[in-house]
């Protein structure tokens, strides 16, 4: 195998190009700009093709690409089965449509972000059609309890919830030792040590218990919730289900969400008790606070039970969401396997996202109601 070259010969009154080597396009390399440079737009009248060794349509393209004219006919007698891919590679070459224009930068980027604003909007009005069903599932499912699925319904409890109960536990152990190690550091500053069982129990009970375990359902039951109904779409069983009569929403997303609304409150109180011991365990060591001072200051709190109740009713709203963001993003899986991945990745992101702004207009219009 030898590179492609060529030689160019403009002596007589007729240019005549001279190639040599393999015209492949493993070996032609940068020879298309160095040709056209060469040639400086001179049309070729005569070619030797003498020393060519193999030739392919790379080949025939360099040629039509540098050239700026269409060689004759006459100029392949030598090897008229290169004369024919040239002949082919030509005519494409003229009849293809010119690349339409790029547009500018800032067109690009304001198209991007159209694009962007419109895949929200069909994104919400989906999401909206999808709460429309499900109201109306649930309203039937209540109607006629007959119908309800009850072994689905306990196992769905049993995997979205009892199964998840250490994790939520050990996560909300921590989380209250850290608020605990956060408070008495800034706290003995000032003296205040006392105080931090306040910052602890109002925090663990009104914000990081519920907030911690519906994001950890978010990761766990989202996304799962998504991959099983997505993988079902892609196998086309949800289709069969309606063949038969039954009802996608009554089969499959009934028992999902009924199992997180049971649930997820009790693994919220579940997390709060949790988070507590571990704020207990580190003002008990850090600022030795002994339990029965830690409890009987908790429960001298202004108000505790509001902090309480703020926290439970958080849950079967952050479950309503997790349920549901993950059962429609199962439910909108295409046939292939790219798209259960993304649309299980946009259920766990999308819960958390949710999760996070239900939280801040919780957080506001308690403050308003003064709760």
């Amino acid at each position: 195998m030898a590179a492609a070259g060529f030689e160019i010969d403009d002596g007589g009154p007729d240019l005549t190009l001279r190639l040599t080597g393999d015209w492949t396009a493993t070996e032609l390399g940068r020879i298309s700009q160095r040709l056209d440079r060469q040639l400086e737009q001179r049309c070729v009248a005569a070619v030797d093709l003498t020393g060519m060794g193999r030739f392919d349509t790379a080949g025939a393209l360099a040629l039509v690409q540098a050239s700026n004219c269409v060689l004759p006919e006459s100029a392949w007698t030598q090897r008229p089965e290169a004369g024919r891919i040239y002949a082919m590679v030509e005519k494409l070459e003229r009849e293809s449509a010119p690349p339409p224009p790029r547009a500018p930068g800032w067109v690009r980027g304001f198209a991007k972000v159209g694009r962007g604003v419109q895949d929200i909007a069909a994104e919400t009005t989906l999401s909206l059609a999808f709460l429309g069903r499900l109201i109306a599932a649930s309203g039937s499912a209540l109607k006629h309890p007959g119908r309800i699925r009850w072994p689905a319904w306990v196992s769905q409890t049993e995997r979205a919830g009892l199964d998840a109960l250490p994790i939520v536990a050990v996560t909300s152990f921590f989380i209250g030792a850290v608020v605990a190690f956060i408070g008495a550091d800034l706290l003995s500053q000032f003296g205040f040590d006392v105080f931090a069982v306040e910052l602890i129990a109002i925090s663990v009970l009104r914000e990081f218990a519920v907030v911690i375990t519906a994001v950890l359902l978010a990761g766990r039951s989202a996304s799962s919730f998504a991959a099983e109904v997505g993988s079902m779409k892609m196998n086309q069983e949800i289709d069969a289900m309606r063949v038969m009569g039954v009802d996608p929403f009554q089969a499959l997303v009934i028992p999902r969400l009924a199992a997180l609304l049971v649930m997820l409150p009790l693994l919220t109180f579940v997390a709060m008790v949790t988070g507590l011991l571990g704020g207990l365990l580190v003002a008990w060591t850090q600022l030795s606070l002994g339990p029965a001072f830690f409890i009987q200051r908790m429960v001298d709190i202004p108000d505790v039970g509001n902090h309480l109740f703020v926290g439970l009713s958080k849950a079967p709203v952050f479950a309503i969401v997790v349920a549901g963001i993950g059962c429609r993003q199962g439910m909108a899986v295409a046939g292939d396997v790219d798209s259960l991945g993304r649309r299980v990745t946009a259920a766990v992101v999308q819960a958390i996202f949710a999760i996070i702004l239900l939280d801040a207009l919780f957080a506001m219009t308690f403050l308003e109601l003064g709760i």
